[in-house]
């Protein structure tokens, strides 16, 4: 019998704290790096940081330090080395040229950034159509300026007039056929752009909420996801195991609402995935609610920051937000004492063990009753937009044809009730202090 499993790359690590960064910061950094790399497929043997004001326009690090992680790269033999900031193409080039000429080594090392080892992990992991179609997008991005020829060498020489000369050279041909596979491809991703939007509207119909799970990558959205609504989805502990979001309904007492997972954060998330996900992420943007997972057991505050950041990035600031600090199950007392005092509104709570997990459904409850509000509404035969647009905003619990108009009674979102003051009944008009009303018996 043989083992079929592809074998494991060596790796050094190499990190730098830049300007008021911290060797702590870059350390746990490197930490996450390593991580990433296990889930890529490689095991880091050896890590270095370095202190300086700002990166080596050549070479990130300084040239020296770069002599030495490669000598010591030949010691190790190791298949790679792993850069924790994504490198320019010069710093690249430079630091391939580097690493490929010592006489130390039996083989060249290979040099990789952050976002070329997070693009691969995303390659790895894509499952649907569209995820493989977004990280190609992100890879061919990634791709584009740092491609290389072979100059005149590999020139293709045309014949007759007209066509003399060094001719298209193969890296003008490499280029030419990047952007034409980019174009092709973000063609095909507008396709099924257009089909998630109608599912998303369909969603909107509806009439039930979004809460969309975010949060650093595993963090343990996904065994939350499965936790509250059954979901078969693939839980493992390695970074980025959900790319493809998944949606499921979520029962809050009375009412019931739609949970979606999506793709984890991670600190210097690369702007080619934001961009390449952006549809995806969309799905963020238009929740009622946020669900923002944190894993308590490590580093917590640093998780809470890097998610904001990318929050930041897509447009989804400012969102109602519930903070779940998971995983309290590997905190000692001390350590949950201390996180309660750091972030008192947060619901601490194991997605593994079930603790915390009724509260935390109260409380998803209680958010989405204050988000939305309870009216009656009276509007005139003649207004059947105003019929439509609570359809399609709102959920309608009961209507009825009266000689007057259309009497509905309806739960709309907060911000709707600009758009409805003329056509709220009397007991509803200015009847509204900013608390919400749900149905009786529920938050």
């Amino acid at each position: 019998m043989h083992d079929t499993r592809p074998e494991r790359e060596r790796a050094i690590l190499v990190g730098a704290a830049f300007g008021r960064c911290s060797v702590e910061e870059a350390e746990w950094s490197l930490d996450e790096l390593a991580a990433l790399a296990d889930t890529a497929g490689a095991d880091a043997v050896e890590r270095f940081v370095q202190r300086r004001p700002e990166p080596d326009p050549a070479y990130y690090i300084g040239r020296g330090k770069v002599a030495e992680v490669v000598r010591a790269g030949a010691a190790l033999d190791v298949d790679l080395l792993i850069f924790d900031d994504e490198l320019t193409p010069a710093q690249g080039r430079n630091l391939e040229d580097m690493a490929g000429v010592n006489p130390l080594a039996e083989r060249p090392l290979k040099v990789i950034d952050r976002t070329g080892l997070i693009l691969d992990i995303f390659a790895q992991h894509a499952r649907s159509a569209e995820g493989k179609l977004q990280v190609e997008l992100a890879q061919l991005n990634y791709r584009l300026p740092r491609l290389r020829g072979w100059g005149d060498v590999l020139s293709r020489l045309g014949g007759g007039i007209g066509t003399r000369g060094p001719g298209e050279t193969a890296l003008e041909a490499e280029r030419r056929a990047v952007l034409r596979r980019i174009q092709r491809v973000r063609a095909d991703l507008a396709d099924l752009e257009r089909t998630r939007r109608v599912k998303r509207a369909r969603r909107v119909r509806s009439g039930l909420p979004v809460i969309a799970l975010v949060g650093y990558t595993n963090a343990g959205k996904s065994t939350l996801l499965r936790r509250l609504t059954d979901a078969r989805v693939l839980v493992q502990d390695r970074l980025f195991s959900t790319l493809d979001p998944t949606t499921r309904r979520l029962a809050l007492g009375h009412r019931s609402a739609l949970l979606t997972d999506t793709v984890g954060f991670v600190n210097k998330l690369p702007h080619q995935l934001v961009e390449a996900f952006r549809s995806t992420l969309e799905e963020v943007v238009d929740a009622a609610l946020l669900l923002h997972v944190v894993d308590a057991s490590r580093d917590p505050e640093r998780q809470v920051d890097a998610v904001g950041s990318v929050l930041r990035d897509i447009g989804a600031v400012g969102k109602q937000t519930v903070l779940a600090l998971n995983k309290a199950d590997l905190l000692t007392t001390e350590q949950e004492e201390a996180l309660r005092r750091r972030f008192p509104g947060a619901v601490v709570m194991s997605a593994t063990t079930g603790r915390g997990v009724d509260e935390l459904l109260d409380r998803l409850a209680g958010e989405l009753a204050a988000l939305q509000v309870q009216v009656t509404l009276e509007i005139p035969f003649d207004r059947g937009d105003v019929v439509a647009s609570v359809h399609d905003r709102g959920e309608v619990l009961e209507e009825a044809y009266r000689p007057e108009g259309t009497h509905i009674v309806a739960r709309v979102p907060r911000e709707a009730l600009a758009d409805l003051d003329g056509y709220l009944a009397a007991s509803d008009a200015g009847g509204h202090d900013g608390r919400g009303e749900g149905a009786p018996g529920e938050p």
